[in-house]
């Protein structure tokens, strides 16, 4: 026997081991828990309804994997992963990855938006004061021409 054929048989070893209940109610549980979070922060208005579906979706990742620890099994036979937990990790930080992605690019919008508001409040104070100037010099000219007709005999 091979020592590739070794390992390949105990990749599958590794891959088919006995499921833990404890695993399986956890996963559950997790989800469960997660379901009723998300639904609290959405009703409270702490988390914008447009974040609802990605946490759901993880929700419902926890749900499958609690009830059918296959479909781990399966993905880290296509992944070539060695164990379910290295699969799980390998997902939580491609999961993490595509968050901070979308922050970043939220982030960079939000940072052009707030130079731009910047730029135009600039401009509307300068006009603003453009506009107070020509009110106070037109004042000021018709105190000059209005002086001299009070004075008249």
């Amino acid at each position: 026997m091979s020592d590739a054929e070794r390992l390949g048989e105990l990749q599958e070893l590794f891959l088919e081991a006995p499921e833990s209940a404890e695993a399986r109610l956890l996963a559950l549980v997790l989800g469960f828990g997660l379901v009723c979070i998300v639904m609290w922060l959405v009703r409270r208005r702490t988390l914008r309804a447009e974040y609802t579906p990605i946490w759901m979706g993880v929700a419902f990742g926890l749900f499958l994997v609690g009830l059918n620890l296959d479909v781990l099994r399966w993905i880290a036979r296509i992944l070539g992963a060695w164990t379910i937990s290295s699969t799980v990790f390998f997902l939580g930080e491609l999961f993490l990855l595509m968050i901070c992605l979308n922050y970043a690019v939220r982030l960079s919008q939000s940072g052009s938006q707030i130079r731009r508001l910047a730029q135009e409040l600039a401009l509307l104070r300068q006009r603003v004061e453009e506009l107070t100037e020509s009110r106070d010099v037109d004042a000021a000219s018709q105190e000059v021409t209005a002086t001299p007709a009070d004075d008249a005999p």
